[in-house]
């Protein structure tokens, strides 16, 4: 979630097209670049009809109903701040987003707690916090089959994923780098890639 002044940023594609989320002015609420999005969505459409999805640092919402605006069947947004919350909820609202379910609560404690299964989870706290070596080990039983998890991360950080999860796509800006993984909650993965999967983005 890099401070930034508050301002609107927009879904890409998909029935709720061009239409605008708002950015409060918050410490840390670090919205993914629109590059980044694009890029991301390109890699996952093939398997967003119908999926079941997990944005489990919803900030702006900005991931969790760009994938509801191209079709995935259910979108969970878990986020703590109330204020970002309230701007959630008054955007699923204003697009009459009956598949998006926002949920206030601590990321790591709603994990331990959670017994849904996610065909595709998006991995961005706040970069300050350094959570990711906490937060990737829950994960672990509620990914579905051959899930995909979606990470954001500094440049320079470095973390640890669970030995049944294969890297598939990699890209950077200047300062983030945003990792696609083929996950599963136990065994070995099946790669199974869908068209656009597989390698490398810069």
């Amino acid at each position: 979630m890099n401070a930034m002044a508050p301002g609107k940023i927009r879904i890409i594609s998909g029935i709720w097209r061009n239409s605008r989320l708002h950015v409060a002015d918050l410490q840390g609420l670090r919205p993914t670049p629109e590059r980044v999005r694009e890029t991301l969505f390109n890699w996952l459409q093939p398997r967003l009809p119908g999926a079941r999805c997990l944005d489990l640092f919803a900030g702006t919402g900005a991931l969790g109903f760009e994938a509801a605006s191209r079709g995935a069947g259910h979108v969970t947004l878990v986020e703590h701040n109330p204020a970002l919350v309230r701007c959630l909820h008054d955007t699923k609202t204003r697009l009459r987003a009956d598949m998006v379910e926002v949920v206030q609560a601590d990321a790591l404690s709603w994990l331990l707690t959670s017994h849904s299964a996610f065909d595709i989870v998006f991995i961005d706290p706040p970069f300050a916090q350094n959570l990711w070596q906490q937060v990737l080990p829950a994960l672990q039983p509620i990914l579905a089959n051959e899930a995909r998890v979606h990470i954001e991360s500094p440049i320079t950080t470095h973390y640890r994923v669970p030995a049944q999860w294969a890297l598939l796509r990699e890209g950077h800006t200047r300062d983030m780098r945003h990792v696609l993984y083929a996950a599963s909650a136990a065994g070995p993965v099946t790669l199974g890639l869908g068209k656009g999967e597989g390698g490398t983005d810069t």
